[in-house]
Parts: structure tokens; C-alpha cells; sequence
């Protein structure tokens, strides 16, 4: 019998939705039937470039980001609220859910969007509900009012959404630097990030710097700074970003983003998950772009427990700084960067999907 999956990727930033294209791939493949659900037309879009067809279920719920990448708290959880309570927005979700989940074996919620965290802890529905998530997300969550409110609220918000998160089929974690872990299975799996395998390029394609920032980044300075700090450590770059699509030498979206980054010297983008395992699993070294984000800033510090080859540095919205931080970062790893390796990354990186198609089609 074909497997039947739905697949609910948030359009928050692109991390999921580039997890969710390498694993619908990966189960299509290996003959599941997989539908595929975001929250935002730009992830419809972006998922769209690899190939992949998804429905936007619906747009109101949505993290809130300035254009520097700051998470913006207030304004969030404003949204989560509307999105809650406001009937013709969660309510309709579940409604249009339920109506799917009649049809499908298994439902995968990458990562808490709140229909499905809601729906994953009732009887009938939460047998086909598996939560995905990053580590460092979850715990970002859980403490997602420490500071703002009442310490006694904070702590009920926690444990709420704890027992909404445990109350689901199963639960697959994910870390950049995780190894395959099975010892509390089939309650939760620990899997190493899934990243993108790398095709054959043309030699000249190579270049010092592969960058990556995601859409939330947008301002103009940032970008002059990044390039001229490029520009003094001697590295030519490839540039990606939606955020400064259209602005000179940048691209929207490339699929082949890996591909380029497997062979640059170095990487640059902000601590996620996707972006760290691809400078792990490719052994390239990477510039972290830190900003005011709980999962990320929480990434950078587990990237410098496990020494990973890095630099942070951190947009304060001066420019000279800013550049002088970007030259002295490239300037140290270009120097450190080991000759890339693509073959055992590829071997490494094969690994890690097949680790996950098979864990989603066991479960």
C-alpha cells in the first residue's frame, strides 16, 4: 500500500521549507504520496524553485522580524494571539485540516505551527500527528515569554506547550550536530539536520564566499557592508538572498545554493540549522551573522562548544564596524579553510536524508 503523508512546512524563514522539499523529495522517491502545505505565498514560491508544488493553508500566522533579522517579541505574539482567537483563523485551519487528515496516514508539523500542535494533542487526531523541530527551537519556545510577563505565566505558557509537543504520535528532533538517536523511540527520534546533496559544477563556478541570508534580511546597509568587507579580504562571492533580490550581484532564490557553498572557501549566513549542517557535514568554514534571534544566537553558541571552523559577527547598524568584523572573520578562515571534499560530504549528506525517509516511512 503507497504511504499518504501531508506535509505542513511554516514559511517563517526558509529553513523548514528547504527540510521539507529534500524530504518530500526523498519520500517520493521511495514511492510515498505526499502533499505539501505552507504559510506564506513567498514559501510557496521558494518551494516551488526546487520543485516541489505546496498549497498555502493560510496566511495570518506568521514570526515577526525587522529587515536586520531581529525577532520581534511583541508584534509576535500579537499575531499568535489574532491567530488563536480570532475564529476565522485557527478554527478555519483545523477545519480545512481535518478534512485532509481523513486522507492521509501520517501528518508532519514542521515546525509548531499551532493548528497541529493543537489538533496533535485530541484522540483521533493526534495518532497521525509527528512534530519536527530543532533543538534549539524548542527551547526557544518554551521560554518565549522569560522577561516579558510574570514568571508564573511564562512557566504555565511552557508547560502547556510541552504537553501539547509530548501528547503527538511521535516527535523527530533535529541538530546540526546530532548523530541518529533512537534510545526513547518511537516517542521521539534525534536525526542530524537533512541537507542538500551536491551536483557536479563547472570549475569556474567556485568562489571564495557563498552567501546566504534569509528573507527577513533587508537592509541596504547591511548588504554594502558584507560586500566590502568581501571585497578587503581578497574573496570574490556568490550572493543569495530574497531580501536584496534585485539589488546588484544578488539573487533571490538558487537551488544550487549548496552546490556552491560545498566548494567556496567559506560560508556566510546566519546560524540555522540548515546552514550550519551544511558547513558541517561539507567541513567548510562559516561566518555566523548574529542578530537578535533566541534560536539562532543559541545555534552560535553551540557551534563554538562542538569548534566548528567560524567567526561571528554581529550588525549594530554601523557600517565601518560592520565591514571591519566581515574582513578580519574572511581573512581568518580563508586562511584556515580546508581543500573541499565533496565526495564524503555527499556520502555524509546521503546519510542523513536516508536517515530521516526512513525513520518518517517506519513511523
Amino acid at each position: 500500500m503507497t504511504p499518504r503523508m501531508l506535509y505542513l512546512a511554516t514559511a517563517d524563514a526558509r529553513g523548514h521549507l528547504m527540510r521539507a522539499q529534500l524530504l518530500v523529495q526523498a519520500l517520493r522517491a521511495a514511492g510515498a504520496q505526499v502533499e505539501v502545505l505552507t504559510t506564506s505565498d513567498q514559501g510557496q514560491r521558494f518551494l516551488r524553485s526546487f520543485g516541489v508544488q505546496a498549497e498555502v493553508l493560510s496566511r495570518h500566522y506568521a514570526v515577526q522580524f525587522d529587515s536586520q533579522q531581529n525577532m520581534l517579541r511583541r508584534a509576535t505574539n500579537r499575531n499568535v494571539a489574532q491567530y488563536l482567537f480570532r475564529p476565522g483563523r485557527m478554527l478555519r485551519d483545523i477545519l480545512q485540516l481535518q478534512r485532509r487528515l481523513r486522507n492521509v496516514e501520517l501528518v508532519i508539523n514542521d515546525s509548531f505551527h499551532p493548528a497541529l500542535l493543537y489538533m496533535g494533542m485530541l484522540p483521533g487526531w493526534r495518532r497521525k500527528v509527528v512534530h519536527v523541530y530543532g533543538a534549539s527551537l524548542k527551547v526557544a519556545l518554551l521560554n518565549n515569554f522569560d522577561g516579558m510577563w510574570p514568571r508564573q505565566f511564562g512557566r504555565l505558557f511552557a508547560w502547556i506547550v510541552e504537553r501539547q509537543i509530548n501528547a503527538a504520535r511521535a516527535r523527530i528532533e533535529h541538530d546540526f550536530a546530532y548523530e541518529v538517536d533512537d534510545t526513547v523511540a518511537p516517542v521521539l527520534y534525534r536525526l542530524p539536520t537533512p541537507v542538500a546533496l551536491v551536483e557536479a559544477l563547472p570549475e569556474q563556478l567556485a568562489v571564495g564566499a557563498a552567501v546566504y541570508l534569509n528573507p527577513h534580511f533587508r537592509e541596504p546597509g547591511l548588504a554594502d557592508a558584507l560586500e566590502a568587507g568581501l571585497d578587503d579580504a581578497g574573496l570574490d562571492r556568490h550572493l543569495v538572498g530574497e531580501g536584496y533580490a534585485g539589488r546588484n550581484g544578488w539573487l533571490g532564490v538558487d537551488p544550487r545554493w549548496a552546490s556552491r557553498a560545498a566548494r567556496a572557501q567559506l560560508l556566510v549566513s546566519a546560524p540555522g540549522m540548515a546552514a550550519l549542517s551544511i558547513a558541517r557535514v561539507y567541513q567548510r568554514p562559516i561566518i555566523l551573522v548574529v542578530s537578535d534571534q533566541p534560536e539562532q544566537a543559541s545555534n552560535a553558541a553551540r557551534a563554538s562548544q562542538l569548534q566548528l571552523l567560524h567567526r561571528v559577527v554581529t550588525w549594530r547598524g554601523d557600517i565601518a564596524d560592520f565591514r571591519r568584523q566581515v574582513s578580519a572573520a574572511a581573512r581568518q578562515l580563508s586562511a584556515l579553510a580546508p581543500a573541499p571534499d565533496v565526495v564524503s560530504g555527499n556520502q555524509r549528506a546521503q546519510a542523513r536524508i536516508d536517515a530521516w525517509a526512513n525513520h518518517l516511512l517506519g513511523l
